[in-house]
Order: C-alpha cells, then structure tokens, then sequence
C-alpha cells in the first residue's frame, strides 16, 4: 500500500482545524500458480529485505508449505514461518499476540512486508496485527479459500473477535498486495468451494447479470469440480476464471470508493442483514458463512417477489440455482423471533436505517429497503416458508454446518463447550499450558533475533539463528 499525502491547518475562532486527505494505492495481481518458481515477482519484493516472514495457516501449511519453501529457496530468500490454528475461534487476542511475539523475536524492519497465506480469518487476525504493529506494518496477502479469495480480498476490513462478539475489535487497513491464484481450489474442500459460491452469487443477482447468467447455467458443474481445477477442465476453469475475476472486479467497483464504508447504502451488503445472528445463532453448531448469507438472501428473494419487484420466474430461476449448487435457502431457526431480533441489530449498524438490498425488478439490478414492517416481515417469513417447503420437500444444504477446520477445535468438544455454558466464538479454545497462561503471553527474547538481523542472518520463530534451509538452530 502506498499513499499520497496532503493537508493544511486552518485558524478557528476558537482554536484550529486540520484539513487532510491520503490517497491509498494497492494492488491485484492475478497469478497461478503464485508459488511457481516461473512467477518471480513475490520473490523479487523480498529479495531486498534478504528474508520473508511468513505467518501461514496450519490446515494450508500440511499441503503448501513445502512448495513455498522451494519457490523462496529458487529465489535464494530464507524463508521463515509462523503456523498458526485457523477458525473462528482462533480469531482472538491470542493469536493476535503470538503474531506480535513473532514479529519482535524476528526484528521485523519498519516497512518490511509480513507475507500471509491462508483464509480470510488468517488473513483478518494477521491484517490487524500489522495495522496495529508499529502502528502500521506492510503486509502482502495470498488468500486460499474461495471466499478469501472473492470477498474478504476485496475488503480492506481485518480484525478479530472479542468473546462472542464478532468482529468487535478491528481497523481498515490495506495489505501492499494481494496475490489471487484460483488454482488453489484445486486442494479446497467441495464444501468451501460451494462456501464461497455463495458469495458469487450474492454479487451477481444484484449487480452483475452477465455472470449470473453464467452461474445458472455452470454453477453446479463449477462447484464439483473446483472451478474446473480439480478434474484440470481447461473450459471449466476458463468459465470459472471469468466468473471469479469478474465478480472481484465488481466488488471492487462498488468498495473502491467507500472503503471504510462511510456510505451505508452498500449493494454488497445483499444477503448480510439477517445472516449475521443466523450464523451464530443454530444449534449446536453455527451455519457456514456462505449458508447464512444464501439464507438471508433467499428470504430477500421472497420479499422483493412479495412486493411485485421479481415475477414468479424469476424467483424460480433464484431458487433452482440455490439448490443446484446445494446451498441452504431455509433453517428451521431461522423464525419471526430471530427475524426481529436480527433487524434491530441490523438497523443499529446501518444508522437506523433498514437499508435491505434486494434485485430492483432483474437481476443485476439494486434497490433498498426502509419501509418494511415487523408484520411484513413475518408475513413473507410465512410465504418463505411455505414457498420452501412446497417447492423443495426435505431440502438441506450440503455441508451447511462448520466443521473442525472452520472452527478451529474438534467439533464435538465445541458441542460440549457449548453445553456447559463455555465460551464458544473466540474463547472456545484452550490456549494454556497447565497454568491458566495463554502461550502468546509469553515473553519471547528476541535479542538474538535483532542482532542475527543486524547482521544478515537468518532467524526462527523462537528468535534462534538457524541454517535457512531445514529451519534448525
């Protein structure tokens, strides 16, 4: 990230006012596959720095890390790794801290880049880490899922979780560069891949037509098969590949001028009025993102075609591309309390305003909402409903429920957390050593770390100079 900076000072009647402004510049690089030693230019940014800090998910590092090993070994760049457990309950201040704990054992130079490859929760806790490092710290982002590489790239948002609350703790702060490489979907999940597809299809039905044109007639081909990586389906993946960019292209468009999301009327912001509380709030275990939202948003499609805005085919045409691709459309507890509930949340983030994005009469097309009663609102709830059960007898999505990856701890001790009254957001996870300390509070001496820096050598995460290649002491 570079900025151009300008301000003045202007005398007030009663003291001074500060005019400024800063420009941020960022950058998309679209690069499969990123780790390939015929891709040099990741490797050109650290050759300078003579190393690269690497703070890498777990679950991506049992399949990646030796190959990002090799690539920065090609390029003569030492390369050191900081793992660390993905899932949400790990987006807290612990891991928050261990980042911080690596950063100083390492030295880490003032406007030396930290590299962070994983999901959007990596990618989140990481971000907030170096935008409160140093008060600023440059970082580089590599995304591994879909939805990491779809929406949470297109965001400047990162942070954390604070107890159960969601995302309470965070700044805006833009990464120097995002690498996107769609090949990894050929190692994603089926489940995450359908997972971010439902991010694509937020942004299509209101407000890129062309591709979700594109979606209704690939999308459950696309979900199968990785976007075509995963059976190396060279047409498949041309498709995919235009869906993808296009979809990041357009979110762009709509963010790039309100990155800190002063304007409140946000068109990506379809299917994330309800979806918040719905995640969270089934039992025992919460929904995945992409499930929550498509809820929201099928109930979203109802309401716009209770007002007469979309026609039956339409509708139809919405439902049958949900289901195709196995994604949810309904929940049980997803009911009129939850509903109000939701909505005086929602109203008090959006100013107290409802601001409900829906299709205005095609899809591709935005309008929004304030004028929507708690009695209408459970009257298409009825409609919703009824529509679901009628249409699509005993429907569930697939692979709807989060699993130990997205949680970041054994589902079935989560459950039984959960049980007894534990925590179960950010503080489900057990941290400590024997003595109630969490591992991250531990002081790290990172006097070795400084002085192997100050002298060109190669360090771990424990702050010992090590060899570069095998990481030993």
């Amino acid at each position: 990230m570079s900025s151009d900076m300008s301000g003045n000072v202007v005398k007030t009647p009663t003291g001074l006012k500060v005019n400024g402004s800063e420009k941020l510049d960022y950058n998309f690089h679209y690069v499969s596959p990123v780790f390939d030693i015929s891709h040099a230019k990741l490797a050109e940014t650290y050759k300078p720095w003579g190393r690269v800090l690497i703070v890498l998910d777990k679950i991506v590092a049992g399949i990646y890390q030796k190959p990002i090993e090799e690539y920065f070994a090609h390029y003569k760049v030492p390369a050191h790794f900081k793992l660390i457990n993905g899932g949400e309950l790990n987006k807290n201040m612990d891991t928050f801290e261990e980042i911080v704990d690596f950063l100083d054992a390492s030295g880490l130079v003032r406007q030396e880049p930290l590299l962070v490859v994983g999901g959007g929760l990596v990618t989140d806790v990481a971000g907030y880490v170096c935008a409160s490092y140093r008060r600023s710290t440059p970082f580089i982002r590599v995304p591994t899922t879909l939805i990491g590489l779809i929406d949470a790239s297109v965001s400047i948002k990162v942070g954390l979780n604070h107890k159960k609350l969601k995302n309470r703790l965070g700044a805006y702060f833009a990464p120097v560069d995002t690498y996107l490489d769609f090949s990894f979907l050929k190692t994603l999940p089926e489940g995450q891949v359908r997972n971010g597809t439902a991010e694509l299809i937020k942004i299509c039905t209101v407000s890129e037509k062309r591709i979700w044109d594109l979606l209704v007639k690939h999308g459950k081909q696309l979900v199968e098969t990785g976007y075509g990586f995963k059976n190396d389906d060279k047409e498949l993946k041309a498709i995919g590949d235009d869906i993808c960019k296009s979809g990041i292209e357009e979110m762009l468009r709509l963010e790039s001028g309100n990155l800190h999301e002063l304007m409140l009327d946000r068109v990506i912001a379809f299917g994330h009025s309800w979806s918040p509380t719905c995640e969270l709030g089934t039992s025992p275990l919460p929904l995945r993102h992409g499930h929550a939202i498509m809820i929201d948003m099928a109930y979203s499609i109802t309401l716009a075609h209770s007002r007469g805005m979309l026609t039956d085919a339409m509708r139809d045409e919405w439902f049958t591309l949900a289901t195709q691709v196995g994604l949810s459309i309904d929940h049980p507890q997803f009911d009129a309390k939850l509903l109000q509930l939701s909505t005086r949340a929602i109203e008090k983030t959006r100013n107290g305003k409802q601001r409900f994005a829906v299709p205005d009469g095609e899809f591709g097309k935005c309008t929004f909402l304030n004028d929507v009663s708690d009695e209408e609102l459970a009257k298409v709830l009825e409609t919703h409903k009824k529509f679901v059960a009628d249409r699509f007898p005993n429907y569930k999505g697939q692979d709807a429920y989060v699993d130990s990856g997205d949680l970041g701890e054994d589902v079935e001790k989560y459950i039984e957390n959960k049980k007894n009254g534990g925590e179960t957001l950010s503080g489900g996870c057990d941290h400590s050593h024997g003595n109630g300390t969490a591992s991250s509070l531990k002081k790290v001496d990172g006097s070795a770390a400084k002085a192997a820096v100050a002298a060109g050598a190669a360090v771990n995460s424990n702050g010992q100079i090590v060899n570069g290649q095998d990481g030993t002491a």
